[in-house]
């Protein structure tokens, strides 16, 4: 039997979560999670990284139709299905936070979850049937499209005040670091590929950079606590007549407001723009946040730890596997490109 709770517009649903693309597209199955009964289902776009999304349309049996989109671990090996947790803090966001956030995300349906096996599938509504666009990981921002999804940064981090009541968003940042398969010697090879040729071999050093992110997990302990999205790159905008939007909630976290910031910036722009805006963009977040409430340190402060943070954005792309090589050459390159030009191993001191 299906056991429903009632979270507003998303139905949450403690029933078997489907682990395969033909399972979790199934009638019978969306007719359970989607409240209505599905007569055929139709494949609109498939898109496999880690976790598998897919578009589709419905048709219903009273003849109806609607558009939605899929996420989660679909067809994947044994050890990708150790990661089901974050589907799972997914999901959670969208029951337990989004409603309380004024920032701008997909339309959450319904959340499928099996809290002792740790695995999840969410669905959607279609954001592109209803007029949305991703931005690709590889179209460059401009300075005034950065500042509107800061934006959208800074209404999250003014909802920081509910971490209080929210153990389940973890500093990931310091889980990260200290992840025990990811040892010195598997991130210099990640390193060694064609993403790391521009750096330097300072910069381009395997155990150097847990070590860096080590001791930004360590620094940022001891600071302010906010609400982080953990991985605002382009790929995780997108764009509709309301402006800029966040998706993929997957490392959704408490630590500084300064690797958010960071992180998206030294993602999006590319290098030589970031060189010549960062720092008013910086203080275009600064004046947002504060104008939301948030009580931030001064412009200096704020460009020390936005320089130290940026070790956050290069850490995670130089641990990344399962994206296309284009987009993660693109990402980990503009990314360890800020760590050298702000010098950010010594500002962390890290020899």
């Amino acid at each position: 039997m299906t056991d429903t709770v009632a979270t507003g517009p998303v139905r949450e649903l403690a029933m078997s979560v489907p682990d395969t693309l033909d399972g979790a597209l199934d009638p019978g199955f969306l007719s359970q999670a989607l409240g209505k009964q599905v007569a055929s289902v139709e494949i609109v776009e498939l898109l496999r990284t880690v976790a598998t999304k897919v578009r589709f349309a419905v048709t219903f049996e009273d003849g109806s139709t609607d558009n939605y989109c899929l996420k989660g671990l679909l067809d994947v090996d044994e050890m990708s299905k150790m990661g089901g947790g974050t589907c799972v803090l997914e999901g959670d966001f969208y029951l337990k936070l989004a409603p309380q956030l004024n920032v701008q995300v997909p339309e959450a349906v319904a959340v499928v979850s099996d809290r002792t096996t740790q695995q999840s599938v969410l669905i959607m509504k279609d954001l592109i049937v209803a007029g949305g666009k991703f931005c690709s990981a590889l179209d460059p921002f401009t300075a005034d499209e950065a500042a509107e999804s800061l934006q959208q940064i800074a209404n999250l981090h003014a909802g920081s005040h509910l971490l209080a009541g929210l153990d389940w968003v973890r500093p990931r940042a310091a889980e990260l670091a200290r992840m025990a398969h990811m040892t010195p010697e598997l991130l210099q090879s990640l390193l060694d590929d064609p993403r790391g040729v521009n750096l330097s071999p300072a910069v381009r050093s395997g155990a150097r950079l847990i070590e860096g992110m080590k001791a930004l997990a360590d620094v940022s302990e001891n600071r302010p606590q906010f609400l982080v999205h953990g991985d605002a790159h382009a790929g995780n905008i997108f764009r509709n007549e309301k402006g800029s939007g966040l998706i993929d909630w997957q490392v959704l976290q408490r630590g500084t407001w300064a690797i958010d910031v960071a992180y998206h910036l030294c993602a999006v722009l590319p290098v030589e723009l970031a060189e010549r805006e960062e720092r008013n963009l910086l203080n275009t977040y600064l004046n947002m946040a504060r104008a939301l409430g948030l009580n931030l340190p001064d412009a200096e402060t704020a460009w020390l730890q936005y320089r130290e943070a940026v070790m956050y954005g290069y850490y995670m792309w130089g641990i990344t596997r399962r994206v296309d090589p284009p987009i993660r050459i693109q990402f980990t390159d503009r990314l360890g490109r800020a760590v050298m030009r702000h010098d950010s191993f010594g500002l962390l001191g890290v020899a």
